[in-house]
């Protein structure tokens, strides 16, 4: 469709942390940075791991629990070194229709919202059932990066 896709993603390892109880944009930076430590030697074999895109946020409707993620590289998925700060973790999502709608410029949380409110207004006149009580923001530029970002909402597929 041009207003969305709908992508398969296979089974992968994220490296994650919970930040509670802050604003979106808060628990973003923290969660970045506990994470960045981690890729940059926080973890039990104290390895370096490239950054990877995008980096995620699961938003729930209702709660300020906020889970940020980096995607585990390629050569790294099969065992990810741990992480030694007790708020990081590794998980595993399984493979997964999701719908995309992707967006530039810079994302606030309130553009966020805005782009996952227009997905699921489209995905409900177009009778797709999806899983409305959450969504994840995806983030695949650099702030250093000023012009041609990119960005985008999912939403599980049912």
């Amino acid at each position: 469709a041009k207003d969305y896709e709908l992508r398969h993603y296979e089974t992968a390892k994220w490296v994650s942390t919970v930040v509670k109880g802050e604003t979106q944009k808060e628990a973003m930076r923290q969660g970045f940075w506990k994470l960045f430590h981690y890729i940059q030697g926080k973890n039990e074999k104290e390895m370096k791991i490239d950054m990877t895109v995008p980096v995620t946020c699961l938003v729930k409707s209702g709660c300020t629990d906020f889970k940020i993620s980096f995607f585990v590289p390629f050569e790294h998925q099969d065992s990810p070194p741990q992480p030694t700060d007790s708020d990081v973790f590794i998980e595993e999502r399984k493979a997964a229709p999701i719908f995309v709608r992707s967006f530039g410029g810079f994302a606030s949380p309130e553009k966020y919202a805005e782009e996952a409110e227009a997905l699921s207004r489209v995905l409900r006149n177009r009778g797709q059932p999806f899983h409305e009580d959450f969504f994840y923001t995806a983030g695949y530029d650099s702030p250093f990066k000023l012009f041609n970002r990119h960005n985008e909402v999912w939403y599980f597929k049912k």
